[in-house]
């Protein structure tokens, strides 16, 4: 590969795979260098032509100077984990941003963010460190995702949404205008959101409905 910037993916499973793709697709601007996995039993194993070089320990003998990484596992705060350590490492986070993915120009992103194919991310919102917006989700105009949040394949918000740290958007789940979804809080596959969702707090359904506070 020819990529300019040499980046390692943390992760090997679906959603590890995915993030590879984009990177690919984007082979002029990034050479993936290796994956990590914990089994050590999938080491030397190759996806794609690139090599599991190990477990997640291999960060401490990345080249600082030259080498990013970006943490491609689906659970939020593992992946918040992983990406401080790098943050504490000195490891800059790239983004994988797939380029049939539509983002507005007037879109702010941090670090580590996956945007995956047909995702739309409109003007004025804000995307924080960590965050997947995974196939197909909307995130409309104003919406504010918080650090390591998850918006679901197919999930849609509307305008000025916002989505607190580690909160969980399912699968093709909605959510009207101007409501809060609160930290680490899960809404339910297909569910409709229409008054806001306290932080931990589990919701379902149509209209969501509280299930659960999580513990």
């Amino acid at each position: 590969m020819s990529g300019h910037e040499s980046v390692l993916i943390l992760g090997a499973g679906g959603h590890a795979r995915v993030v590879l793709d984009i990177l690919l697709l984007q082979g002029q601007r990034y050479d993936v260098i290796g994956l990590t996995d914990p089994d050590s039993a999938r080491h030397g194993e190759r996806i794609r032509g690139v090599e599991i070089a190990g477990d997640d320990s291999v960060l401490e003998e990345l080249d600082i100077g030259t080498a990013g990484a970006i943490v491609a596992v689906g659970d939020n705060g593992l992946r918040r984990s992983l990406g401080e350590r790098c943050v504490e490492l000195g490891i800059p986070l790239v983004n994988a941003i797939h380029p049939r993915a539509w983002v507005s120009e007037d879109a702010y992103f941090g670090s580590g963010v996956a945007i995956m194919a047909g995702a739309v991310v409109n003007c004025g919102s804000k995307i924080a460190d960590g965050v997947i917006v995974n196939t197909g989700a909307s995130v409309d105009h104003d919406c504010t995702i918080g650090a390591y949040a998850h918006i679901g394949p197919g999930a849609n918000l509307a305008g000025w949404v916002r989505v607190d740290d580690e909160a969980q958007i399912g699968v093709g789940a909605s959510v009207i205008p101007g409501i809060a979804v609160g930290a680490r809080a899960v809404v339910g596959a297909g569910g409709t959101v229409i008054r806001d969702v306290p932080s931990e707090a589990v919701v379902v359904g149509v209209p969501a409905r509280l299930m659960r506070a999580r513990t």
